[in-house]
């Protein structure tokens, strides 16, 4: 999953351990399947074969026919409605991640909700509680070599949070920024911490003479934090060949996670354009194998947000979309996709030009993507998933059908249980950063002539929000209003009214909650 974070990260060592890693088994005899999705925020998908897996902000879910049915995953324990920060699946096993919000002294602070997987698709799960340690600092034995290495005790789950997975054989890697690196290979009963450079350095190996702390950040205990141990993403190339993310860079392995080397914007001639590396992808065509990564900024001035490709293993980088905030990668043989906070981006030619999706507009519909953020895209074939705060969808990207010249959009809501019913949502909204849908139904197959208007609490007219538009039924609609009143201006907080006219029926009334 790609979670919206500040670049910094606070590691607070007032909570009492958790002790154990109890593992609970949860049976689910088959998913609740729904014609609509479980939610409209999706940060990660997942293409296997022929199924779509999604991570939402209420748990898991995937389809198997491109969107006619969703099945819902999130009826298994304490899964139901968990957000999911990190989604792997391979052909024998499916891991998430979970998080959830902790409030510390006023403070909204993510935390780490555990772990799950299935190795049945989906029919079973196993709960892994999230990794910590108990004491202060432990000292780490590096792969039997001569050096001992001081290591932060994580001891509470906030801030600790799992934003990656990868999987190799017989072994699981977690990328748990606050909580660092970490593998499994009995499925999640003891984890390792992995020992990746510190800032200061460009590679370890056992042989080397080491003197560094294991710690993302300073601390009361006195050890040395590093950047290069806040980790956030990860790639398995395979077995051998892993790719990790950091704050630091990107560092590198070739021998299963014990030797490391470490590619920063400060370290190479041709570098990485920034070193907080939220995302890693490997895109493989022909005889070409290329490493591509969301690279933004972190603490250095000349660092800059984009993104960062190699195709000679690490040793030079090109750098491209500059200035845009990257969350995930997908390939479609030689076209790269990139999910950014600016769209969805397109490059054929090796990422030298890109064309941007423009608008998300499901014309049959008439959902619309209000901003143009998004967090997660997937290729299958030659049809392109995309999900991001408003909901999925998805284009074609063929010969006969351009790329982002036809949008099939999905979007969950809570069903009319009358024509004469209506509501607002999100309630209360924020016009600063958000848009207010205005949801209603038309009942009758013929066209009908919708008006909709927004008045102020004394009934004085804001904002024609449409007029005489013509919708069709049977189906329920969503109108969005921006916050702005006819002449362009933001409105006030307050409470605000609409009134849904269907040709020359009753019309229908609803409330709006606005707040900066």
């Amino acid at each position: 999953m790609r979670m919206r974070l500040k670049t910094t990260v606070c590691i607070l060592l007032v909570f009492p351990p958790l002790q154990g890693q109890l593992l609970k088994t949860y049976s689910l005899q088959s998913p609740l399947s729904s014609p609509l999705p479980q939610s409209n925020s999706i940060t990660d998908i997942l293409t296997v074969r022929d199924t779509l897996w999604f991570a939402t902000g209420k748990g898991l879910m995937n389809t198997i026919n491109k969107g006619l049915s969703w099945n819902n995953f999130g009826n298994t324990g304490d899964l139901t409605n968990r957000g999911i920060s990190a989604l792997a699946v391979d052909d024998e096993s499916i891991w998430i991640a979970t998080a959830f919000t902790t409030m510390q002294d006023g403070e909204s602070l993510s935390s780490g909700g555990g772990l799950y997987y299935s190795s049945d698709r989906g029919q079973t799960w196993t709960f892994v509680a999230q990794p910590i340690d108990v004491g202060t600092v432990d000292t780490l034995d590096y792969e039997g070599g001569n050096n001992k290495i001081l290591a932060l005790a994580i001891t509470t789950v906030v801030n600790n949070v799992t934003f990656d997975i990868a999987l190799t054989k017989n072994t699981i890697w977690i990328a748990s920024f606050a909580g660092m690196l970490r593998k499994s290979t009995n499925r999640g009963l003891t984890w390792d911490r992995v020992i990746l450079p510190p800032d200061n350095l460009n590679s370890i190996s056992p042989n080397d003479s080491l003197d560094f702390d294991l710690a993302p950040t300073s601390g009361r205990v006195g050890l040395r934090g590093n950047l290069n141990h806040r980790v956030f993403s990860l790639f398995a190339s395979d077995d051998s060949t892993i790719w990790v993310g950091t704050a630091g860079g990107i560092n590198k392995s070739t021998d299963g996670g014990i030797s490391w080397q470490k590619y920063s914007h400060q370290n190479q001639l041709n570098p990485i354009s920034g070193n907080f590396v939220v995302a890693l992808k490997e895109q493989r065509w022909a005889s070409k194998r290329v490493l591509w990564a969301a690279t933004i900024n972190a603490e250095a001035a000349d660092e800059i947000r984009g993104v960062s490709f190699s195709a000679d293993g690490g040793q030079n980088w090109k750098t491209a979309l500059l200035g845009e905030f990257s969350h995930n990668i997908s390939f479609q043989d030689s076209i790269v996709y990139v999910a950014t906070d600016g769209g969805l981006f397109r490059s054929s030619d090796e990422g030298a030009t890109w064309s941007r999706s423009g608008t998300i507009y499901d014309k049959q519909n008439l959902h619309r993507f209000s901003s143009s953020a998004v967090f997660a895209v997937s290729a299958m074939g030659d049809t392109v998933w995309v999900g991001g705060p408003e909901g999925i969808t998805y284009t074609l990207d063929a010969p006969l059908q351009p790329f982002g010249s036809e949008w099939k959009v999905f979007r969950t809501y809570q069903t009319l249980a009358e024509p004469s019913a209506t509501y607002s949502y999100p309630s209360p909204f924020s016009p600063d950063d958000e848009v207010v849908r205005i949801h209603y139904t038309v009942s009758r197959s013929s066209a009908q002539s919708i008006t909709i208007r927004i008045f102020d609490f004394a009934m004085q007219p804001v904002r024609t929000l449409i007029q005489n538009a013509q919708r069709a039924g049977p189906r329920e609609y969503d109108e969005i209003w921006d916050g702005n009143d006819n002449s362009g201006k933001r409105v006030a907080n307050g409470v605000y009214f609409y009134r849904v006219e269907v040709d020359d029926a009753e019309p229908i009334w609803g409330k709006i909650f606005a707040i900066q």
